[in-house]
């Protein structure tokens, strides 16, 4: 605000109409600031205002860590899943980062289950009667998604075209089931079942990997 054009006092700036004025003497709790023509110190106001901040955050980082907000927030979340989603793919890369790594640091043990759990559902998804050539292009998918992600610096993994635990059907964890898409692909797809014909498509152009006639 440019103090340089307001009235100099509270008289003039009611006589104007003006909404603030500006003396250049401090107030009372030293602040010299614009004053409001029918309130207090601007300065004050501003002091009072992230006083208020933190007591908020306070009072709602007590109210995250209790039984009654977790159950909320799950509540609020199997709800809101499409749209908490796309406000988490709507942050800037860094902040996504910057948040994963905090969660990880914070929920060891929670990660480390996870990772059994993925491992142990891509084992029970694999079928025996793959070939060595066909496990092999399976790892190359993965040493893929990380090298197009280091080039691009943009997230890349391997999804499940037929997603392992679908909400219809189940897929398995071959090479013609797998492509490298996007993290934020992934995310926005989730459990979903892409559209058949495509993964027809992908089966039939891919070229490298044939299904077996008949697996023993």
């Amino acid at each position: 605000m440019d103090t340089s054009t307001l009235p100099k006092s509270r008289a003039e700036a009611k006589a104007k109409g003006a909404k603030y004025y500006f003396t250049g003497a401090p107030c009372k709790h030293g602040h010299v600031a614009p004053r409001k023509t029918k309130g207090a110190c601007v300065g004050c106001l501003k002091a009072e205002w992230e006083k208020g901040n933190v007591a908020r955050a306070e009072y709602f980082r007590q109210y995250n860590q209790s039984e009654a907000g977790k159950k909320a927030k799950q509540e609020y979340y199997e709800k809101n899943k499409g749209l908490v989603k796309l406000k988490a793919l709507a942050r800037p890369n860094e902040i996504r980062r910057e948040y994963r790594k905090k969660h990880k640091q914070n929920n060891p043990d929670m990660y480390r289950a996870l990772t059994r759990s993925r491992r142990r559902k891509h084992r029970n998804a694999t079928p025996k009667w793959l070939t060595a050539e066909q496990k092999r292009a399976m790892r190359q998918l993965y040493i893929d998604a990380m090298t197009v992600t280091r080039i691009t610096k943009v997230p890349y993994v391997v999804d499940h075209i037929i997603p392992l635990n679908g909400e219809s059907v189940s897929g398995l964890h071959v090479p013609w089931n797998l492509r490298v898409i996007t993290r934020e692909e992934n995310l926005r797809k989730s459990n979903q079942l892409v559209d058949i014909p495509q993964v027809t498509a992908y089966i039939e152009s891919s070229g490298k990997i044939r299904l077996p006639d008949s697996p023993d």
